[in-house]
């Protein structure tokens, strides 16, 4: 047989155990001069990666079984959460790194509403914890609600610290393995595949699910999650001709008449209806099939990285029969990873430039003041992170991201951009906040509240806050908040009404209730820190109470009580209804220079504390303390201290107890029942804590001499969308026992 007789019986041959390796319908297009693998021609394999939240986790385990059988990806594609762990294994991120990474990451911040209560600044902290309702509207060319439950903040910044590496890739095509990722054009409902540009943006748009997180602005087009028309995107991997496509599909499969029996299940199977089409046919264009079996797993349900990525490799395990027909040898297989591994990137320039954008001029000098101390020195990513969640935590923006870009003008240097997104619906910000007192079944108080905000009024950093409560007790306060220089000092001046009805007891005997209304206006001087401020100042009060019910020949008491104030608050606590670590600490003291029914001045005294910390990973203990004084000397019925209510006292009534000193001291236990769903608000506690109070110089109550009194109480606390919901059971002394409600406080 002649020499080239022998070469076609060769080239048939390799031709024919190649073709015994495809299934039926691959593709058989050859590797080009440039294929990463030359030691000898292989089968090029694309991977496309389905979305479905928390269920992509399961795409984790596929890629680690697929590393384990060294099978290579030459190709990969996602939608939504598909298009993240795609992202994250192209950029050269190893299968069994994964794994550790996602469970290290916070997904409640991931997916929060921005910045927690900790990262806040303190006037933010102030506004929740007066207004416990988690939900703010803004009113930015009329009413409007924010774009989604999640702002994308913290998962935007996780975003750009994976992505910085890759700032001058021209396309996707230079990562560690090519990669695309879908998106859909929310105007012109259609798919957009992203393939160059900048990858933070893409991989952000891809999993932009409508009403969780906000649309991106990418190119002028308005991006959201790709899976609403592609969510195999087997399509877009077929582009770059490979020989083997393999899908992997955690969608949620089609439910049945228990999935429908709920307002969520149906708007799931809704969804699914819409979708289950496309999904059908992309699915038909794949050689391979890959789904792994999640049950009811919750899109939004990341408590079991581990179970649900174990999954996903005993399913590719299932497989094992054709996909094992694609492994490398070993020798073929450290080649092929070796040339992965030479093309990840995890250097980081230094910036020479800062360049904002985003926000008009103003607002970027100021931002600059925060960051320009980032340029000309080495990258601090975690500094970094932290003080753009600082800025955001001020209340003014939706995000702020980062990109590295490099500098036109001189291509051995770059710029760190900044890009601040504004809130959409605001300024100005409205809050809103309620409260029940059910410590009277008979008589319920209801209190509705809001907060209206209004930034950057005159200048920048300025804020005008307006409060307006209706019900039980009427409110309605007004203050301007001007900073002076940088170095945390304000100036405040400030005017209130303010209505609140107040029991009048003789012993356990409620003799009236009296309607008291204070005209106020003040200033004060101050300084203002993250989590601290001191405020000195001058207020005058135009007092006039008056009986609503009971003894006929209870005095009115009108005039004006003139006073200068000083007052300190700290708060480190993680939460504004039920905290589990932290102390907040607050101290007010006054001087009533004039007042009705004194003499002479009058000098008065009062602390608030309480400390969480957690002791397991179900329960936390407590303490707090409270104490005031008149320092030995007499003050007016209505000046004096109550006590009495839910958590202030629980056992007696509201305003039970009327004081010239006393003090209040709590330790308690709260343990982490269940855990409810976002919608609905945080976890319900079991929490049970005991009293010590003492007191004295009272006004027709108890303590008309010194006294001491204990209880202990217990019950169930829920924290809510609506604020921390309470159900107690309290038991003092004598016998005396209460059973109450209460609806936005707590300690």
């Amino acid at each position: 047989m002649s020499s080239n007789s022998l070469k076609f019986v060769r080239g048939a041959i390799t031709i024919a155990v190649l073709l015994a390796f495809l299934p039926a319908n691959a593709q058989t297009q050859g590797p080009s001069g440039n294929e990463r693998v030359a030691a000898q021609q292989r089968l090029k394999i694309g991977v496309a990666l389905s979305g479905g939240g928390a269920r992509g986790i399961a795409h984790v385990g596929v890629l680690e079984w697929f590393e384990k059988n060294r099978i290579p990806i030459d190709y990969i594609t996602g939608t939504s959460m598909g298009g993240l762990v795609g992202a994250i294994y192209a950029m050269g991120m190893e299968p069994q790194e994964m794994r550790p990474f996602l469970k290290s990451l916070n997904w409640d911040e991931l997916l929060g509403s921005g910045p927690s209560f900790e990262q806040l600044s303190l006037r933010r902290k102030e506004d929740r914890r007066n207004l416990q309702v988690g939900l703010e509207l803004g009113y930015r060319k009329g009413l409007k609600l924010p774009l989604g439950i999640s702002s994308a903040h913290f998962i935007g910044l996780l975003i750009d610290r994976l992505t910085l590496p890759y700032y001058s890739i021209r396309t996707f095509d230079e990562l560690p393995v090519p990669y695309r990722c879908v998106a859909t054009d929310f105007l012109e409902a259609k798919s957009l595949v992203l393939k160059d540009g900048s990858l933070a943006s893409a991989m952000r748009a891809t999993m932009s699910i409508p009403g969780v997180f906000p649309p991106v602005e990418r190119d002028g087009k308005v991006l959201v999650d790709g899976g609403l028309i592609n969510n195999i995107p087997t399509d877009v991997i077929r582009e770059f001709k490979p020989d083997v496509t393999i899908a992997v599909d955690v969608g949620t499969k089609p439910g049945d008449m228990r999935t429908i029996s709920s307002l969520a299940g149906i708007l799931q199977q809704s969804i699914l209806v819409m979708t289950i089409e496309n999904d059908r046919r992309n699915l038909r264009l794949a050689d391979i099939i890959i789904a792994p079996e999640l049950g009811d797993l919750s899109l939004l349900d990341f408590s079991a990285i581990d179970k649900v990525a174990d999954i996903g490799y005993q399913t590719a395990e299932a497989k094992a029969a054709v996909l094992t027909k694609f492994s490398l040898s070993e020798s073929e297989w450290q080649e092929y990873t070796a040339e992965r591994r030479a093309r990840r990137r995890t250097s980081i320039p230094i910036p020479t430039a800062l360049r904002i954008r985003g926000v008009n001029e103003a607002a970027q000098k100021n931002l600059g003041k925060y960051l320009d101390d980032f340029v000309d020195r080495e990258f601090d990513l975690a500094r970094l992170d932290a003080t753009l969640t600082k800025i955001t935590g001020q209340g003014r923006y939706e995000s702020l991201n980062y990109a590295i870009l490099p500098d036109q003008s001189d291509q051995s240097k770059c710029i760190l951009e900044i890009i601040a997104k504004e809130k959409s619906y605001a300024p100005p910000t409205i809050n809103f906040g309620v409260e029940v007192d059910g410590s009277d079944v008979n008589a319920i108080n209801f209190t509705v509240g809001s907060r209206v905000t209004f930034y950057d009024v005159l200048r920048p950093k300025d804020e005008w806050r307006n409060d307006l409560k209706l019900g039980f007790d009427n409110l309605f306060a007004t203050e301007y908040f001007r900073p002076i220089g940088e170095g945390g000092v304000f100036i405040a001046p400030r005017a209130a009404y303010r209505s609140e009805r107040q029991g009048f007891f003789t012993g356990r005997t409620r003799i009236a209730e009296y309607q008291i209304d204070r005209y106020s206006a003040g200033l004060d001087l101050g300084y203002l820190r993250e989590r601290s401020e001191l405020r000195v100042g001058y207020e005058l009060t135009r007092v006039d109470a008056r009986s609503r019910t009971g003894a006929a020949d209870l005095p009115v008491i009108i005039g004006n009580v003139n006073q200068v104030r000083m007052r300190f608050a700290f708060d480190g606590q993680n939460s504004s209804t039920i905290p589990t670590h932290g102390l907040r600490f607050t101290a007010d003291g006054r001087w009533l220079l004039t007042t009705p029914g004194a003499s002479g001045g009058l000098p008065r005294a009062e602390i608030r504390s309480s400390y969480f910390t957690p002791i397991t990973s179900r329960g936390t203990v407590f303490g707090a303390i409270s104490g005031g004084s008149y320092f030995n000397r007499r003050a007016p019925a209505f000046q004096q201290f109550l006590l009495g209510g839910p958590f202030n006292f629980g056992v007696d009534e509201r305003d039970e107890l009327r004081v010239n000193h006393y003090f209040l001291a709590s330790a308690g236990y709260l343990h982490k029942l269940y855990q409810l769903s976002p919608i609905i608000g945080g976890n319900i506690y079991a929490t049970a804590w005991f009293d010590q109070l003492g007191g004295f110089g009272g006004v027709t109550s108890l303590f008309d001499s010194q006294r001491y009194r204990a209880a202990i109480s217990s019950g169930l606390v829920m924290d809510t969308k609506f604020g921390p919901f309470s159900i107690i059971g309290s038991y003092g002394e004598g016998g005396r026992s209460k059973i109450y409600f209460a609806l936005g406080r707590l300690f």
